[in-house]
């Protein structure tokens, strides 16, 4: 069997923190002949798919053959796990593994899917789940829902790892300033939510696989911030899950698997969600390290359980 990463360059990762090399290295330990390669390494020749990837040899870290030119259908499983941004070469490249799927390959996460949920506005389809939540670009509407809550943050819709994410009250001296120049003068939307207070006793990450959640982790901001994301200075802690965040899990679930979203992290504040995580989610290694469980290995056991 062979699987395919496509992801950053593979010199950029820290295998002790990073959710694909945990993948990699469980594949590996499943006796799975594991290839990499970049976006801009995939390419189609009419209706083939092909790449230019690399072997992998991932204990210890890491050990490359030399490039060679593949064919896609040679691959029962290729995961996309390219970090965000979601710029026009992540969704040149969804659409290249779109090619391969057409032939029978499996992709994970699913290419279409990844285009269609936004990490922000995907949460949207379970917004009865979420705090109380506006998407606009108009400051008027965005100065008048941030006076209805109080206090809000501004999220940009491109976002990850907590950058660009503002805490602000509805009385802020420049509000009008502000959204204005995070709105682009009003030519870009962006995400407004009620303030959650709870957010200072943590940020759980859970991390589903086939709709199922398999771990989980509490992340906690760093003094003087409100933002929990580890790449921020939050630190994460050892947690269960409470019955709310079950029943969220519960209800995401079902739509996860029926859209091909086979690894996820979802985001929940004092029982709300806030964020559906599906292009590279990370938490693989803080959950093994703190709740002493082999996650990746339990990931790459159910793909081949669920997709022989």
């Amino acid at each position: 069997m062979k699987q395919l990463f496509v992801l950053d360059p593979i010199e950029l990762i820290d295998p002790a923190k990073d959710s694909s090399a945990a993948l990699i290295e469980a594949c590996y330990r499943a006796s799975i002949e594991i290839w990499v390669c970049t976006p801009s390494d995939l390419q189609a020749k009419g209706a083939k798919a092909g790449v230019v990837a690399k072997t992998i040899i991932p204990e210890p870290w890491v050990t490359l053959g030399e490039p060679q030119n593949l064919s896609l259908n040679e691959f029962h499983c290729i995961w996309m796990r390219k970090d965000p941004p979601v710029d026009e070469a992540f969704l040149y490249a969804t659409h290249l593994l779109e090619v391969a799927e057409r032939n029978g390959v499996l992709v994970l996460n699913k290419p279409s899917s990844l285009r269609a949920w936004n990490e922000k506005l995907g949460a949207l389809r379970f917004s009865n789940l979420m705090a109380p939540t506006l998407v606009a670009s108009r400051v008027n509407e965005l100065k008048e829902f941030a006076h209805e809550q109080g206090e809000v943050v501004l999220k940009p819709l491109g976002g990850k790892g907590g950058q660009g994410v503002i805490r602000i009250g509805d009385a802020a001296k420049g509000l009008d300033a502000l959204l204005e120049l995070v709105t682009s003068q009003e030519q870009m939307p962006v995400m407004m939510q009620k303030f959650l207070p709870k957010v200072i006793e943590g940020d759980k990450r859970i991390l589903l696989v086939n709709g199922d959640p398999l771990g989980a982790i509490n992340r906690k901001p760093k003094n003087g911030d409100f933002r929990s994301n580890l790449a921020l200075g939050g630190k994460a802690e050892a947690t269960t899950l409470s019955v709310r965040e079950q029943e969220i899990c519960k209800k995401l679930g079902p739509s996860l698997k029926s859209e091909g979203l086979f690894f996820v992290g979802i985001d929940v504040i004092g029982g709300m969600l806030s964020e559906i995580n599906v292009t590279s989610p990370t938490g693989i290694r803080e959950v093994e390290r703190l709740a002493n469980i082999p996650l990746a290995d339990q990931v790459i056991k159910r793909l081949l359980k669920d997709f022989p």
